[in-house]
Order: C-alpha cells, then structure tokens, then sequence
C-alpha cells in the first residue's frame, strides 16, 4: 500500500485550490459619457437588484449537503471557546470512555486541529498513514481506537503554513477520504474558536451533539458561551459542557483548592439551559499519564480521574438517547 505524505497532500491540496473558479463574475455594463444622472442612477439601482437577486441565488444553492460519513452512525465534536483548557486531553478520555463504558462499541478519533494536531502524542502514535485500494486513508489504531491527523503527516516540530482555502481543503479530505470502517461513534477534536473550520464541519456531516470543554475560569467561560451559541446558530445540539480542572487535592494533605474558580461551567449550563456533563479534577495524573502517550483511561482505569471521564461519557451517551428519542 502507498503512504500519504506531507508533501503529496500539500501538492494535492495546491492542486485543487487553485483550479479555475466556476463562480460567475458580475458583467461590466460599458454605459459610455453619462447623458443623465437620472439615467445612470436607475441603471445602478437595476444593477443593484440584479447583483442582489444573483447573490442570494447562489447563497441559496452555495451550501454544502450534508452527508454522512461512510460507516459511522453518530459524530460528536468535542470544542472550546479557546485553548488551553483540556479540550483534546477530554476528547482522547471521553473516546476512550466510551468504548470502556461498551467494549462492544466501536469508537474512532479525528483529529481536526490542522494546525496544532494533539492527538498523536496523546494517543502516542507516528508514521504516515497507509492508502487503501480505494485511495482512502486507513487510521492509525491504538488502544483499539482508530485514529485519523494531520500530525501523522508532518514532523513533529515542523509548522503548517497553509492558507484558508488549503486548510479547508484538507478538512475535506479528513471528512472523506479516511477508510473508517463501521463505527459507532466518531469523536471529533475541533481546533479552538469558531471559525471557518467548525463551519466547515457542521455545514460538511451531520453532527450528533456537541461537547463543550471550558474551566470554572470567567475568561474561559465567556469563550465557551461563544463556542455553544455558534452551534446552536448552525443547528448543532449541545449535549452538555465539561467542567475541567474544576479542583485540585493536594497529594500530600488531600486539601482541595478551586484554582480556576468554583462551579462556574455549571452556572453557564444553567444559564444556557444545557446539561453538565461531569466534572474533571486537576490532577497530576492526567498530565503525567498524557504527556507519556498513555491517557488515563487506560492506563489507570480504576483511578478517579478515570471514573470521572467515564462518567461524562455516560452522560454522553444518555443525552444522545434523549436526543434520539
């Protein structure tokens, strides 16, 4: 089988940015010496129309169909207002939980931040992925998930300088040119914000719900309003918010301290009228385990931290079920 590379996608993606636009131009009307005002403000004002009627003709049909993705039955983005705040740690863990929570499930994982790409250090994973016969993608697998990332692509310290239209273009083929099998859930980690690559993916595939990642911290929480509203505009539900790093035990004393602030992600659920999915501590765990490539779903399953990312995809699934029935 042949391996995708870097350079191949970038020459592909090059290649399909710059073919000709099929989009109609607005026709120069030559009018000559102007004769009368009167005349030429009518002409503009029937131009005007005309450009009008035109634009929001193409509006109209401009928007991508949805459609599904070849074997998954559901989609589920986990996102964030910003960075920073354990959106792809909660992503890898909720993935993970879910398949602990059903090992009859099959769950996979794709990696959506082209230009910060987590996943392979989380799930401690390298190499290019391999085509199929039918020149698609197959995933790089770990801990029984399957997982899919620009970062299988480049090296690890190398930067991505692509521009808008290069980058949307490899959303695309992340979307669809990726061999997924049959899967129960897809776990999507979304970049930070709510720019052209979420829409991208809203307008793209039908997404089941949406998990929003935030820390009891007021400037985190006013970012992740932003990320709930923007799927709620595109028609996407909100399944419920994390509240991360919400308390930090002390591994000596066992005090517990609220860094980031006390339950401020579950007044934000209230006031957005959403679940909250579950709390996650701070703990030196996660971050010792996820740095190592070993998240700690699997490699401490009987730990708290575990039980609690168990717990939000619990709670994830029951929000589907509602959602579903």
């Amino acid at each position: 089988m042949a391996q995708l590379t870097y350079s191949r996608l970038s020459h592909l993606l090059r290649t399909s940015v710059n073919k000709p636009s099929a989009l109609r131009t607005r026709t120069e009307t030559n009018l000559g010496p102007a004769c009368c005002v009167q005349f030429v403000r009518c002409q503009r004002s029937v131009d005007s129309k005309a450009l009008q009627e035109r634009q929001k003709q193409h509006m109209a049909r401009g928007l991508p169909k949805q459609k599904p993705i070849t074997g998954v039955k559901q989609v589920i983005v986990v996102a964030s207002g910003k960075g920073g705040v354990g959106k792809s740690t909660t992503a890898v863990n909720l993935a993970l939980g879910l398949m602990a929570n059903s090992p009859s499930k099959s769950v996979g994982l794709l990696d959506a931040d082209v230009y910060g790409p987590s996943i392979p250090k989380l799930m401690n994973l390298k190499g290019n992925p391999e085509l199929s016969d039918n020149n698609l993608m197959i995933p790089l697998t770990n801990y029984g998930i399957p997982c899919m990332s620009m970062g299988f692509l480049v090296e690890d310290v190398a930067p991505i300088v692509w521009r808008g239209l290069m980058v949307m273009s490899a959303i695309e083929k992340l979307l669809r040119q990726v061999d997924w099998g049959s899967l129960d859930y897809l776990v999507v980690d979304m970049p930070p914000g709510t720019g052209d690559v979420q829409l991208t993916i809203t307008q793209n595939i039908p997404i089941a719900g949406a998990v929003i990642v935030s820390t009891p911290q007021d400037i985190a929480l006013l970012d992740a309003r932003r990320g709930a509203e923007m799927f709620k505009k595109v028609h996407v539900p909100v399944l419920g918010l994390v509240q991360n790093m919400s308390v930090f035990q002390c591994p000596n004393c066992n005090h517990q301290t609220h860094i980031f602030g006390s339950d401020g992600a579950r007044q934000l659920a209230d006031t957005l009228g959403v679940q909250l999915l579950g709390d996650v501590p701070l703990h030196l765990n996660i971050r010792e385990m996820s740095d190592r490539g070993k998240p700690v779903v699997v490699s401490s399953p009987d730990s708290p931290e575990a039980e609690a990312y168990k717990k939000v995809a619990s709670a994830v699934v029951r929000r589907l079920e509602e959602l579903n029935t």
